[in-house]
């Protein structure tokens, strides 16, 4: 090691690669005195700068670079070292660029002509992909913020998920093409965290001997600052930078980005200054993928190349752009040996992305992961590493997962709230943490409250977990190249679609610890065990060849089960009457069966707490009628099962549906749902002019209701005329089979999903429905039409007034050939999704661009890209450009 003294030589050297070191620096003055004289580093020269003072350190190396460590070796002994910062938050670090930022003492006007080519060939060379909403709701939080008590935004996600690159986007598009700030600085905190050290990053070119903080807090008082604040990791950070920097009210605007969701709601204190950013779908990642070979390689094969190995590695990147482009610059170099690459990758994707020097860029996020699932809570953690049981692409059910986290013990009741809201409070921060993704296009289900009814596993996430789940002895599977080995064993065993059902290597497995087992594609008869004693869930789902006589075998052999599903398992018949031996069960999932009727020995399960059971099947999808086939399923619509007497005795149920009131006993079966005061889901049929008096006065004492299902049977005429909806904790409604007026209802103001199904629907009605004030999701099945014209939009003296303001989804389905929906301009100004089911109507829709966040229209039930292309034209001007898209029917779940 040396220093250099002279610097003349230094300055002869430059051809040459130097490493030049200066020790003991201790004054500003001195460093742009020799700065000149030193090196140019673009070719590869380096300059070390030896200090004791932090704020030299950092004034020496520039706004470009950051921290890498901070060791404290004694009190009195610290060491800190600098780098250059990677690639727009996930690229190879020597391509970042410079982040401009305009200092205490500069206007806009003032930014160095060279730092605004920089950030043009940043913008040009870096575009975000598939983040332009993302991008339009920043801006709109940004403008919210500055007219609000809170001048603070705050955007959080997982690591690797693109959030520096997200907020860098936006920050320099600020700069370049918008005149609402005059100053800006963008903060990579250093930790450990020092208010003093923070201040002066804020103030990069600080040299006088004023309070860094005190004239932080006047430059942001003062001026219109846009400051970003990057990678924020505590409260007890934030608390600091606020009660020291931050004053109400101000026309900055502060960006806060962290991976802590507690971080981020603590920061504004306004849940609708908090922006959430999730992973890229996948239509995007792709497009993101080949964006970056070509612009890493425009010569590479990738660029035109079309391959399923190739796809199915981009979805193992889970959307996480900072994967996709490692990915990307490693692919783009092969020739020869691409696909070999790709095909390795497939086979040992966690293994590679962790041990591999080319990935050495993603050794931040694996290091993030690996603390958070380190330091994850003992109630959660399972949930998380459960998740591996349901394969890749498949979709998975709230509900579903739900009871399942429930029946393991994963979620319990507690003095403050219960198992399932709960397991429904995990289930909402793992789709917050973008672990779950919502599948695209599906939402709430006819007998569901739940704005999200399926969601898939993040491919990164569930590769993660698969890596690791054998360490915590929790999943095995049974799958494709599944030999004999002495050491299959764990607490979850899957069953997968493309096993081979060899019986010789399932006997071979010890079940004494099976506590679940789940089943994909064909069912054999030989995997129910005798020393599967322990099994607590038995998951059949869609399962092939499940007969009656199998579930006798499962009754009488698995007597701790407390989670049954058949649900879709199309050759049960019904159910036997050894069910009442199952004490410990509470949840019984048999819908789409041809099961029309519960044994009366249910009602011996007192821990039952959730039943499902009958079906909603269209004319296209029914079987073939045999003899052994219940009438319901030769009939298109929603249908219930017969109940036994006795079913009140089951007072732990919160959930019930469908029931057939009227096929079960009437009055009677009425009666027996008043005893059920726990009730908060609730679907019936068969509801006519003979029972529905009782029924409503019977379900107006469920005080805990919050969703009820009712379809109308037979003789039904008028039998709602003088009903009237008292239910004050209502907030899923769905009324099937009503005729040409909905019943009068009041104290609805909590609903927040409506689904109706209707001969005729009526202007009343629609000046009804448009004045509800919590209203999210809205489905209309309606037969007629007045005029063939369905308005969305209402006057007072000729003014348009503001109607359905909170709908966010809004499904339309008619029997009229043609149909004409019209949206005013003040109506559905929060509507993201616009489904329309065009099985049997042509739609004229008018009004479109004043949808101003609608994000997507569905077509359902046609193939016809005429319609998509006729719509898409429509919406080429929308601010949003919703995409356009062709959907088949889905089954209803």
């Amino acid at each position: 090691m040396w220093v250099c003294s002279d610097v003349s030589l230094c300055r002869k050297s430059t051809p040459r690669l130097n490493l030049v070191v200066l020790e003991n620096l201790t004054d500003m003055v001195d460093w742009d005195a020799v700065r000149t004289f030193l090196p140019d580093m673009k070719n590869g020269s380096w300059i070390i700068v030896s200090t004791q003072q932090f704020e030299i350190a950092s004034l020496c190396i520039g706004h470009a670079y950051q921290p890498l460590e901070l060791k404290q070796f004694s009190p009195e002994h610290s060491v800190c070292a600098f780098f250059k910062e990677g690639s727009q938050d996930y690229g190879p670090k020597e391509e970042k660029p410079v982040v401009c930022e305009v200092r205490s003492n500069l206007s806009l006007e003032k930014i160095p002509s060279s730092n605004i080519k920089g950030i043009e060939d940043w913008m040009e060379n870096y575009p975000l992909v598939g983040r332009e909403l993302q991008m339009s709701e920043l801006r709109s939080y940004t403008a919210r913020a500055r007219f609000s008590y809170s001048p603070v935004i705050s955007v959080w996600g997982i690591a690797g998920i693109g959030k520096s690159a997200l907020v860098r986007t936006f920050y320099y598009d600020r700069m370049l093409h918008s005149n609402q700030f005059n100053k800006y600085s963008w903060v990579d905190v250093s930790h450990p965290f020092n208010l003093r050290d923070f201040s002066r990053s804020l103030l990069l070119d600080h040299h006088s001997e004023k309070d860094p903080i005190k004239e932080c807090r006047e430059l942001l008082s003062q001026n219109q600052c846009l400051v970003v604040i990057d990678d924020l990791r505590s409260k007890e950070e934030w608390d600091l930078i606020q009660a020291a920097l931050v004053s109400r009210p101000s026309s900055s605007v502060i960006i806060v980005i962290t991976t802590e969701a507690s971080v981020a709601t603590n920061c504004t204190n306004n849940e609708r200054q908090v922006f959430n950013v999730k992973g890229l779908e996948a239509a995007a990642a792709m497009d993101l993928f080949r964006k970056e070979v070509h612009r890493k390689n425009p010569s590479s094969p990738l660029n035109v190349h079309e391959d399923v190995e190739l796809e199915e590695l981009i979805l193992k990147c889970g959307g996480l752009p900072k994967v996709i482009v490692s990915i990307a610059a490693l692919l783009a170099t092969q020739t020869v040996r691409l696909m070999d690459t790709v095909h390795s990758l497939n086979q040992k994707f966690m293994q590679l992305l962790e041990t591999t020097p080319e990935y050495e860029c993603l050794k931040g996020m694996f290091d993030w992961m690996h603390s958070y699932f380190r330091t994850c809570p003992d109630s959660f953690k399972p949930c998380i590493f459960y998740l591996s049981i349901f394969p890749r692409h498949h979709g998975i059910r709230q509900t579903r997962l739900v009871r399942r986290w429930i029946a393991e013990g994963y979620s319990r009741d507690s003095d403050e709230e219960s198992a399932v809201d709960k397991a429904e409070n995990f289930f909402s921060k793992l789709l917050e943490l973008s672990i779950i993704q919502q599948i695209p296009h599906l939402v709430t289900t006819a007998f569901s409250d739940t704005s999200m009814s399926s969601c898939q596993v993040n491919g990164f996430i569930r590769e993660y977990i698969v890596s690791r789940r054998m360490e915590e002895n929790l999943v095995f599977e049974l799958g494709p190249n599944c030999v004999l080995t002495t050491h299959r064993t764990g607490r979850h065993l899957i069953i997968l679609r493309d096993w081979d059902r060899d019986k010789i290597v399932f006997e071979s497995i010890d079940f004494s610890r099976l506590r679940s087992l789940t089943v994909f594609g064909k069912w054999e008869s030989f995997f129910i065990s005798k020393s599967m004693r322990l099994l607590r869930v038995l998951d059949l789902e869609d399962a092939l060849g499940v007969k009656d006589e199998d579930l006798e075998k499962m009754v009488k052999r698995l007597r701790r089960l407390k989670f049954l599903s058949l649900r879709g398992c199309s050759e049960i018949l019904h159910l036997p009457g050894s069910l009442g031996d199952l004490r410990q069960l509470q949840t019984l999932d048999v819908r789409h069966t041809p099961i029309h009727k519960l044994p009366a020995s249910i009602t011996k399960l007192q821990k039952l707490q959730y039943i499902r059971a009958g079906t909603t099947v269209r004319a296209s999808v029914l079987p073939i009628p045999s003899n052994r086939s219940p009438k319901f399923h030769r009939r298109r619509g929603l249908f219930g099962v017969v109940v036994p007497r006795g079913i009140g005795k089951l007072t732990a149920l919160h959930t019930l549906g469908v029931v057939d009131v009227g096929a079960s006993g009437g009055k009677a079966t009425v009666e027996e749902l008043r005893k059920l005061t726990q009730l908060r889901k609730l679907g019936v049929s068969g509801i006519n002019r003979h029972n529905s008096k009782d029924f409503f006065s019977a379900t107006s004492g469920l005080v805990h209701l919050e969703s009820l299902l009712v379809r109308l049977g037979k003789d039904s005429q008028g039998c709602l005329d003088e009903t009237s909806l008292p239910w004050e904790n209502l907030r899923s409604l769905t009324l099937h089979g009503l005729q040409d007026k909905l019943p009068p209802s009041r104290n609805l103001d909590k609903l927040m999903k409506l689904d109706l199904e209707m001969d005729t629907l009526m202007e009343n009605d629609i000046k009804f429905l448009c004045n509800l004030p919590e209203l999210c999701i809205l489905r209309l099945r309606v037969k007629q039409l007045q005029d063939g014209k369905l308005h969305f939009h209402a006057k007072m003296y000729g003014e348009e007034l503001v109607t359905f303001k909170t709908v966010k989804i809004l499904e339309i389905a008619s029997g009229t050939s043609k149909l004409h929906v019209t949206f005013g301009s003040r109506s559905m100004n929060s509507l993201e999704l616009l489904k329309i089911d065009c099985s049997n109507a042509s739609y004229h829709l008018t009004g479109l661009n004043f949808l101003t966040e609608l994000k997507e229209v569905l077509l359902q039930g046609t193939h016809d890209e005429a319609i998509k292309t006729g719509l898409e034209r429509q919406l080429a001007n929308h601010p949003k450009m919703p995409a356009v898209k062709l959907e088949e029917p889905p089954r209803s779940s």
